[in-house]
């Protein structure tokens, strides 16, 4: 993964973009976010066409909560979960 830019970053909301990912991992990402109450809406976009597109997150969170830690929340979650698939896998 190349280096995070955070295009927009105010009290309530976040943007940034992921250089050289997927819809996979940002659909994982916007997934996880969505199930934290503490966020109001998580979405993101691939400009077509998406092999030189990169995509964009929007994070929104409510009243007061802070979108930069509800989005570390969810990365470490996110790698959680790879980890016991990964280690699931390995014991088949």
């Amino acid at each position: 993964m190349d280096d995070i830019e955070i295009l927009k970053s105010t009290k309530l909301e976040l943007e940034l973009m992921i250089p050289g990912e997927s819809h996979t991992i940002c659909n994982a990402l916007r997934k996880i976010l969505m199930e934290d109450e503490e966020i109001d809406y998580a979405v993101y976009g691939i400009d077509h066409p998406p092999l030189i597109g990169e995509p964009i997150i929007t994070i929104k969170a409510k009243r007061t909560k802070d979108p930069k830690k509800s989005l570390l929340k969810a990365s470490n979650k996110l790698k959680d979960q790879t980890e016991e698939f990964k280690n699931l896998i390995e014991s088949m």
